[in-house]
């Protein structure tokens, strides 16, 4: 997803592209802006830093797309209820710059310009806020103040669209320049700003003239009623902003209800109208009574409900006389008298429409459907009634049946009746005609009929049955031709050790999404959920039992860990061309005892690169250190739960080599470590800069949950001595080991003693603790001794470390945590 450091500012299509080509360019930047756009709805606080990353695409020379979708995006943005009123006035100082300028641009194009004037209506508020509590900021003032000064020259503007953009701008001017309801508003945040915050001597507001400009502009609005304008957008739009004038500024109701009072909505409804003043009229009008209806219902103690209710009721008999009757159908003549014998003439002819007669049936062939046919139209014969499901067919006929007349049923009856009857005459007939009969034939001859073809003996007549092919054998045939035989996938083609490290490193990214996707959902109730929140799991838990949080970064650690083990040693060994199977076996039988063997031969070309290390589980661990640093306080947890399963997985890969370099007769003491300490160390380097006085919780916790602590950890902890603010934080997490964790006393109190030694600020606590652990310390280092002892520096934090974030020095022994 796009983000704004992914948005890059255009001045137009590319150079010698086609218009195709610029085309395509110019959506592929719309694209990603929409997806900006999308991120920042899920969350308001990628508000400001998408803001100021379009801030570049939307000046004068940018692309016309471009500068919409800005303008767009700023007046949501700042109109966005959920994002904090103190977020838009810091950001709408950062907007100013680029509101001025595309307002004083003479050739913007109009609908940049009306979303800039929504955006200034939000911001003017805000920036006038700004200015009351910052006396000493005139530019900014200067610069909102030029801004009001273009959008009201624009008011006059023939768009209306813009007009009514430029109405609503008035709306917030007027509420900011006016008085409010009480004297409580300096309690109020967002968008309640009035005079009342205003001081009496402020250097830049000056209070009377505020109230004048906003008196003036409220005259303005209201001039659109008191002229009776007859366009309807327009006076919707003024009649829409007056609603909150009313309630929440008392020093304006009265001019303005008196104004609505005054407005005759039906000033051009007459006999002859167009249907487009017919539909401007009739939306004034209802527009002006929903609002005066509003305001008796909001205010019912209100001085002037009666004369609204009387100017309501009027309206409303008004509206009926000239709109409602010009859509009224003409009144329904009188009836004739004796209307009872036109409904009996009707009834009795009932009788009369039923067929007199069955249509006689056609020359010629004819097939059963024209036997039973008993209607002449051509459509209804030709319908397939085959295509009619049997169930609906079957209902259709027996509700037919029971309310057909007997009388027509009859007639049909004796019609099909009589063509059978007609059709057995017709046929008897056709036997034998007397008038092309042969001579000389007598009736009891027709049944010698002579064979002309040539007798065919046993064996030909059993030849041509066995060659004919029966209906039972041909449904055989295609029932087995239907079958379906064995189907085998083609192998999938061999993918090299760099698509295969590609291909890794986009599906552990894909966790990675699907694990952030999960932190505001829920966890689904269930019993392996419950165990890994309890902690009676540990690290036998089952990684996939459920698609949450917790499932999800299990999965990425153990494939930290444990996707590759074995294998990081195996790659910089020399290949064996052919092993023996004894040693295949044996090698097999050890490889039970790990978490996960891959392979004692070489690394997978799947998760390493020729000549280097397994690359993937290092991509993990990377993805994973970044992921906790985004927001280490809430993710403690998931940087704890790696680093048990790196110092579980090296503690098994540790008790593997060892086993196998005693049976080889080999000496494995030259290895690294493995992967925790480098990680462990790396991970509090990248947080430690970051710890304030408060996040002694934080960092004791990081402290006390690892599995194992070593020298180069505590001499981190140390260097936060150097500031005084964060010594007790430092203290505070090490005597907490040093109660809590006896494997690691001894090696934290030789840290509080480093301490004690070389920083003066923290000997009075550190005194303290010494006293109670190691009595005896601080009087045997009397303040000469002190003099004497040279001290160390400390570790520069990650800048002692190497590339990898590995101590330089050789870090003592870990110490194991107690179990």
């Amino acid at each position: 997803m796009a983000t704004s450091t992914d948005i890059a500012p255009s001045n137009g299509a590319p150079t010698g592209a086609s218009t195709s080509t610029g085309s395509d360019y110019i959506q592929e930047q719309i694209r990603q802006l929409d997806d900006a756009r999308k991120l920042a709805l899920a969350n308001v606080s990628h508000y400001p830093m998408i803001v100021q990353g379009i801030l570049p695409i939307i000046n004068p020379s940018s692309l016309p797309q471009l500068r919409r979708w800005g303008a767009d995006f700023l007046a949501e943005a700042f109109a966005a209820p959920a994002m904090p009123s103190r977020e838009k006035e810091s950001l709408s100082l950062l907007v100013l710059g680029s509101i001025k300028g595309m307002l004083e641009n003479p050739n913007e194009d109009p609908l940049v310009l009306r979303s800039i004037i929504q955006a200034a209506s939000s911001i003017y508020p805000l920036v006038m806020r700004w200015v009351i509590n910052n006396s000493y900021d005139t530019d900014t003032w200067e610069r909102i103040s030029a801004i009001k000064s273009h959008i009201l020259r624009l008011w006059e503007s023939p768009s209306p669209s813009i007009q009514i953009c430029c109405i609503k701008f008035a709306q917030r001017v007027v509420l900011a320049q006016t008085h409010g309801a009480n004297l409580d508003q300096r309690q109020r945040d967002g968008l309640e700003i009035s005079l009342f915050l205003v001081p009496a001597n402020h250097p830049l507001l000056d209070p009377r003239h505020l109230e004048a400009e906003a008196t003036g502009l409220l005259d303005r609005m209201l001039g659109v009623l008191q002229d009776n304008s007859s366009d309807g957008l327009i006076v919707d739009a003024t009649l829409n902003t007056l609603s909150i004038l009313v309630r929440t500024r008392p020093t304006t109701a009265n001019r303005t209800i008196n104004a609505i009072l005054n407005f005759n909505p039906l000033k051009l409804a007459s006999s002859s109208m167009t249907p487009r003043i017919r539909v401007m009229v009739k939306s004034m009008e209802k527009t002006t009574r929903m609002l005066l209806i509003h305001l008796m219902k909001r205010d019912p103690t209100n001085a002037f409900n009666p004369r609204i209710q009387q100017y309501v009721e009027r309206l409303m008999r008004s509206r009926a006389e000239l709109l409602d009757d010009a859509g009224r159908k003409r009144a329904l003549a009188d009836q004739q008298a004796a209307g009872d014998a036109k409904r009996q003439r009707v009834a009795s002819g009932a009788a009369a429409s039923l067929p007199q007669e069955i249509p006689a049936l056609a020359t010629g062939p004819l097939s059963l459907a024209d036997i039973f046919a008993l209607t002449s139209n051509p459509p209804l014969r030709s319908f397939n009634a085959s295509n009619v499901p049997l169930e609906l067919a079957a209902k259709i006929s027996v509700s037919t049946l029971a309310r057909v007349d007997p009388q027509l049923l009859s007639l049909a009856i004796t019609g099909i009746r009589d063509r059978l009857t007609l059709l057995e005459t017709s046929a008897t007939g056709l036997a034998m005609n007397p008038d092309t009969a042969p001579l000389d034939v007598e009736d009891d001859d027709d049944d010698y009929e002579p064979d002309f073809t040539a007798a065919e003996d046993a064996e030909q007549i059993l030849n041509k049955l066995d060659n004919e092919i029966t209906d039972r054998d041909v449904a055989r045939v295609d029932a087995a031709s239907l079958a379906l035989g064995a189907f085998k996938l083609p192998a999938a083609p061999t993918l090299s050790s760099d698509q295969t490290v590609k291909v890794g490193q986009t599906t552990v990214a894909r966790v990675f999404d699907m694990m952030q996707a999960s932190e505001e959902t829920a966890a689904a109730p269930s019993t392996a959920v419950g165990a890994r929140k309890s902690g009676k799991a540990g690290l036998n838990r089952v990684a996939a039992t459920s698609y949450d949080k917790e499932a999800w970064i299990t999965i990425l650690t153990r494939l930290a860990t444990r996707s590759v083990s074995g294998l990081e040693d195996s790659t910089n060994d020399e290949e064996n061309p052919a092993t023996e199977e004894a040693e295949e076996q044996e090698t097999e039988d050890k490889s039970k005892k790990l978490v996960k063997k891959e392979g004692t031969n070489g690394a997978s070309p799947a998760l390493s690169k020729p000549g280097t290390g397994p690359v993937l589980s290092d991509k993990v661990r990377e993805l994973l250190f970044r992921y906790v640093l985004e927001d280490f306080r809430k993710r403690i947890d998931v940087a704890i739960a790696w680093l048990c399963e790196e110092w579980y997985n090296d503690r098994l890969q540790s008790q593997y080599r060892e086993g196998e370099a005693s049976e080889n007769d080999q000496d494995r003491s030259g290895q690294d470590d493995g992967h925790y300490s480098t990680w462990v160390v790396k991970l509090l380097d990248g947080f430690l800069p970051y710890l304030h006085s408060q996040d002694n919780k934080v960092l004791t916790r990081f402290l006390s949950e690892v599995p194992a602590l070593n020298e180069a950890l505590l001499q981190r902890i140390k260097s936060l001595c150097r500031d005084p603010s964060m010594v007790t934080v430092a203290l505070t997490s090490l005597l907490y080991q040093v109660m809590m964790r006896p494997p690691a006393r001894d090696l934290t109190l030789d840290t509080l003693q480093e301490i004690w030694i070389e920083f003066e600020d923290a000997r009075p606590m550190a005194t303290k603790f010494l006293d109670k652990w190691r009595p005896g310390f601080v009087r045997d280092h009397s303040a000469p001794a002190v003099a004497a002892v040279p001290a160390e520096a400390p570790p520069e934090g990650p800048s002692a470390d190497t590339s990898d974030g590995t101590p330089t020095a050789a870090p003592a022994p870990a110490v194991e945590a107690a179990s």
